[in-house]
């Protein structure tokens, strides 16, 4: 048996589509029961337990040959509110006894300051050696799919924002259900030792991504590039909660800096182009 976390997103769900079609066992771990019905008709069976409930999470690792675990971000948490989250994840790993678990890191996981929200993956990956279990962290760029909260600019006012100081710097871009194949492929042969993997994909510019976009919807975008200064008023306008909107501006000054660098034990190529994916979610 596998226990996914994460089941109902874009990777934790990737990941356990891709062992039911080969027949494995999955037990899909939901926090909401209705979330979990169309699981059940997948062939997987479900469990009921919140990432912050440490008792029944380890219930729902109880007798898995193996878990994926993955660290929301809240937008109601705090800094203090994430470690908790990852204490909580990182304590059912212990108590449930799984002796092998694949997580959903991110490149600059490595670093514990610096980095905004990828430090909580820090801090996670950390709690999780700590406990002895055998790991593989899977180190991911930024996904594909970020391209959905452009999207409405995109389609209502015909503009592509961008944070940073240029678009035209090109940065590895993966899609998702890749994430998800590598981290079922990972679950279903576990290493000698525990180990860190970072994932290649296609590069692109954000103004390649625009460009990319514009064809799908059928109208040219306007790249806006957004400076420092104005990051985080622009989020927060934008409806993000202030808190969040710092640990983001967090993250993309890393980027800027070229902090968020493949720093594991080995590659694995994720291929997916982003015009897949882009006419995937329009």
């Amino acid at each position: 048996m596998y226990a996914i976390t994460g089941v109902t997103g874009h990777v934790g769900g990737a990941a356990a589509r891709r062992l039911l079609a080969r027949a494995e066992p999955v037990r899909a771990v939901v926090r909401d029961p209705a979330r979990g019905k169309g699981w059940i008709e997948a062939g997987a069976e479900t469990f009921v337990a919140d990432l912050g409930d440490r008792a029944a999470l380890a219930e729902a690792f109880g007798g898995c040959r193996a878990a994926f675990v993955m660290l929301p971000t809240d937008p109601a948490a705090d800094d203090a509110g994430h470690r908790a989250l990852a204490d909580s994840i990182a304590g059912a790993v212990l108590d449930s006894g799984v002796p092998y678990v694949v997580m959903l890191s991110s490149l600059g996981a490595e670093l514990p300051e610096g980095t905004g929200p990828i430090r909580w993956l820090h801090h996670l990956e950390h709690r999780l050696r700590e406990t002895g279990v055998l790991l593989t962290a899977v180190r991911s760029g930024h996904f594909q799919e970020k391209v959905e909260a452009a999207l409405d600019a995109a389609r209502g006012a015909g503009v592509y924002p961008v944070f940073g100081d240029s678009a035209d710097t090109p940065a590895p871009m993966i899609a998702t259900h890749d994430v998800g194949k590598v981290a079922a492929d990972a679950l279903l042969t576990p290493p000698a030792r525990s180990e860190v993997i970072d994932l290649d994909s296609p590069s692109y510019t954000e103004r390649q991504v625009a460009e990319e976009l514009g064809a799908v919807l059928g109208r040219p975008l306007q790249v806006i590039t957004i400076p420092q200064a104005q990051w985080i008023p622009s989020m927060v306008e934008a409806g993000v909660p202030p808190q969040l909107a710092r640990e983001l501006a967090g993250m993309y000054e890393a980027v800027e800096r070229g902090l968020l660098q493949p720093a594991g034990d080995r590659r694995i190529a994720c291929p997916t182009e982003i015009g897949e994916t882009l006419r995937r979610l329009v």
